[in-house]
């Protein structure tokens, strides 16, 4: 009797393991309908479209009537809605802001954890940090990911010269490097670490700091090129960016601006069309403004900032002296030019913000939609501009998966009300964001003086 009856509930424990195991197999299936859908590839949008989501991933984009929901998927009705991809950031520094503090003791997973989430919930979908990670934290929040935040890509540390490199407080977080073998011994190290590149700075910030050195550059490009590791600059000038090209680096961090982009550049970039700039037009409007900007207002209203964020923002523009104005605008006229001969070049366009560091402030997830609108005013459309934060971003940084509204992509796209083709400035009219399929909540972190 004892014997039959463990049988019976063995075999009972067993189909209710196997009836457990197909439920979790089962796939979570939805339809999304009736939005206008940008893909962000550049393709025209498609009026009232359908796509279904499997558990993660889009599996079919279509036309509303034209796609088939399969039996027992959820629909939701987005009629009257846009969708388009989450954005990508290129260019991010991780960790160091908290509301206005700007400080190394910032630098804390809790705090990390929360950018990415903010980040997440206006949008921004994958980020990448840009050699100021202490540690090996970042690349454990890589590997494993954080729930309901943004995908991370890391260049580890950076390499700089002794005590140069990004503004404090982050200096101290990169290798210095003075000799060609510390400069191959650090891109070991990084190789090493697995990061998704490595990042340099040759920038003498106007003559505070001693640049990375041509042979130094020269010898950290070659070393990482055998290890099929790829090198991102921090460059401001037209002279760097030619040497940085004949040494064979992948991409640029920031564009040109101290001078105008010329043939001779096109013509090198022509032979290297991998290589891409990030535009981080961010400081460079606001400097260049002669009053604090209409989106700070709107940031504080959505409570996206603190108002400590927001002042700090704010003086930076009406505490400038005049004096000051004249050039700054010289420099922002210069850098639309050269973005627009960019564009027309064919060259890769990246959005990037530079947010957490000195310039873009803490503004995590708000930042890169004032940045698709920076891009709008320095001569993009706003389909370019798109293109730039999604789909570009996404090649650039490897995010194979991210970056489009297409089959076989991971599920993560912005609703909006209104029409960003139209209007750049509307990507920030957010109804919903979905990051692998699943609405995110919004922000979670309320700014600390809100």
């Amino acid at each position: 009797m004892q014997n039959s009856y463990m049988r019976v509930a063995a075999a009972g424990a067993a189909a209710l393991w196997l009836a457990s195991g197909v439920a979790a197999q089962t796939p979570r299936v939805s339809i999304f309908e009736g939005a206008t859908l940008i893909a962000g590839d550049g393709s025209a949008p498609i009026e009232r479209s359908a796509f279904i989501v499997e558990n993660d991933t889009i599996t079919r984009v279509g036309r509303q009537g034209e796609v088939a929901a399969p039996d027992g998927a959820t629909r939701v009705d987005l009629a009257g809605r846009f969708v388009m991809p989450g954005l990508i950031d290129v260019h991010t520094h991780l960790g160091f802001r908290r509301d206005a503090s700007f400080t190394i003791g910032n630098y804390t997973r809790d705090n990390i954890v929360d950018e990415l989430r903010q980040l997440a919930a206006l949008g921004v979908v994958g980020v990448a940090s840009a050699g100021t990670d202490r540690g090996s934290m970042m690349f454990t929040i890589r590997d494993r990911g954080i729930a309901n935040g943004a995908f991370v890509k890391t260049a580890g540390r950076g390499i700089a010269p002794p005590d140069a490199g990004p503004s404090p407080p982050m200096r101290e977080v990169p290798y210095g490097v003075s000799t060609e073998d510390e400069a191959r011994q650090a891109v070991r190290e990084l190789a090493a670490e697995k990061v998704d590149f490595i990042k340099i700075w040759v920038d003498d910030r106007n003559g505070t700091v001693k640049k990375l050195s041509p042979a130094l550059s020269r010898a950290i490009i070659d070393e990482a090129h055998k290890s099929r590791t790829r090198v991102f600059a921090h460059i401001a000038t037209l002279a760097d960016a030619k040497e940085l090209l004949r040494a064979g680096i992948d991409g640029f961090m920031h564009p040109v601006r101290d001078r105008d982009v010329d043939d001779e550049l096109l013509r090198m970039l022509k032979e290297r069309p991998q290589v891409f700039f990030a535009l981080t037009l961010f400081a460079p409007l606001l400097n260049a403004s002669e009053r604090p900007p209409l989106w700070l207002g709107e940031s504080l209203r959505t409570r996206v900032t603190s108002t400590e964020e927001a002042a700090r923002l704010r003086d930076v523009v009406t505490s400038r002296k005049p004096e000051s104005l004249a050039p700054a605008l010289e420099e922002w006229n210069r850098i639309t030019g050269n973005v627009r001969k960019l564009q027309a070049a064919g060259v890769k366009l990246a959005l990037g913000t530079d947010v957490g560091g000195a310039s873009a402030g803490g503004l995590f997830g708000w930042t890169e939609h004032v940045e698709l609108e920076n891009m709008v005013r320095a001569g993009l459309t706003p389909a370019q501009a798109i293109v730039a934060g999604t789909s570009t971003a996404a090649a650039v940084l490897g995010f194979d998966k991210l970056g489009a509204l297409a089959a076989g992509k991971v599920a993560n796209f912005i609703v909006i009300d209104r029409n960003p083709l139209d209007d750049i400035t509307r990507t920030r009219r957010i109804v919903n964001v979905y990051l692998r399929g699943k609405l995110v909540p919004r922000p979670s972190r309320t700014p600390a003086s809100q």
